[in-house]
């Protein structure tokens, strides 16, 4: 008889997310399990489909193996577990159900935990950004109590094994149905309980402290990259990995440059006269000064290009350009005199009609078309 599809069996949709697998699994559990159907075989087929696909689509891998293979690919990757969920139910059924019975994790005495990841927040200037640089920061942290040597009892005194689950860690309780076994109230899982805690860490086996650091930046990090630093975050528990600490870069504004992917881009003020006449002028970029040709009748707004002259990014995708967009400066503050010279200015300009204000003498042309076809529609 053909094996049917797993996402069909759950119930669930093919994009359904882990959490929504897992609920879907839990229904089925708890409606076909062989102890709430005694003698039911329906039951228990529906059970052990219902387990058999759990047991693939809460796997990343197999999940991933299925969704391009089907059960072919499943049980050629896995050795053939495909069909018959060959994973240790019991694993299975506490990960499910352990939330709902008070569980916190399997049986096995004195577990080992990673220490948790650390986030810092660095701000850098576009400079050291793009040029990258090398910065001393200052993370509060949990560390190893050495005093104890991370074990949380006294100097001279060691933990003890928990009288109540017997250093399992567990205590098995019973559900209506269910046999279930959930954290053990006294030692909290830990197997080990601690009669004369450790007076520096109180017991907890860390400590808090302040780590100072050396990070090199590369060049080319922007606002969001993050610098990994492993083993730099919080220590472990019971003798676990510390966790990793996680530089995230921000870049601050620049009085003079904004930052667009490998680009930068400025703005430059140039005079009236230079807008009509053309000249050339120097505008900076991040490593020195670089010529700027401007050529005559530019218009307010134009953007040049300087190629080159941009950022390299830490990622790759060659330099970037430097964006130069010039804006026409009306001149303030103005003399007498000068106000006379740019009357007579205008006069001239005004003899020349449309040929030297194009774009002004189109606008007009609009403006008064726009007022014609109000009076046509009677506005």
């Amino acid at each position: 008889m053909a094996q049917r599809d797993y996402y069909e069996v759950l119930g669930v949709s093919r994009d359904a997310s882990a959490e929504a697998i897992k609920k879907a699994f839990r229904r089925l559990a708890m409606k076909h399990h062989p102890d709430r159907n005694p003698g039911d075989s329906a039951a228990e087929a529906q059970f052990k489909e219902a387990r058999a696909a759990y047991d693939v689509l809460s796997d990343s891998n197999k999940r991933a193996a299925y969704d391009r293979y089907g059960h072919a690919g499943v049980d050629a990757a896995a050795g053939g577990f495909g069909g018959g969920g060959g994973g240790n139910f019991s694993d299975i059924f506490e990960d499910i159900f352990g939330d709902i019975f008070g569980g916190g994790g399997r049986a096995g005495g004195q577990r080992a935990y990673r220490g948790s990841d650390l986030q810092y927040n660095l701000d850098l200037s576009l400079e050291e950004a793009v040029f990258g640089t090398e910065v001393k920061i200052r993370v509060p942290t949990t560390a190893s109590c050495e005093a104890c040597g991370g074990s949380g009892a006294e100097p001279g005194t060691s933990p003890e094994t928990c009288p109540t689950c017997n250093g399992v860690g567990q205590v098995r309780i019973q559900q209506g149905f269910f046999s279930v076994q959930q954290t053990c109230p006294r030692c909290h899982g830990t197997g080990k309980v601690i009669p004369n805690p450790c007076k520096s860490c109180g017991g907890s086996g860390r400590v808090q402290k302040q780590n100072t650091l050396d990070v090199k930046i590369p060049a080319g990090v922007d606002s969001g990259d993050r610098i990994r630093l492993s083993g730099q975050g919080e220590a472990g528990i019971n003798g676990g990995p510390p966790g990793d600490l996680y530089v995230q870069v921000r870049v601050k504004p620049h009085k003079l440059f904004r930052r667009e992917g490998n680009d930068l881009l400025c703005e430059v003020p140039i005079s009236f006269a230079t807008a009509a006449l053309g000249g050339e002028l120097e505008v900076p970029c991040l490593n020195g000064r670089v010529a700027l040709k401007i050529p005559a009748e530019t218009q307010s707004g134009k953007q040049f290009r300087l190629r080159g002259k941009g950022v390299t990014s830490v990622h790759g995708g060659g330099v970037g350009d430097l964006l130069c967009r010039v804006l026409v400066e009306t001149p303030v503050n103005l003399t007498h005199k000068q106000k006379e010279l740019l009357r007579e200015f205008d006069e001239s300009m005004q003899e020349g009609g449309t040929r030297h204000s194009p774009q002004a003498h189109s606008w007009l042309d609009g403006v008064k078309g726009f007022f014609e076809d109000l009076k046509f529609w009677g506005k």
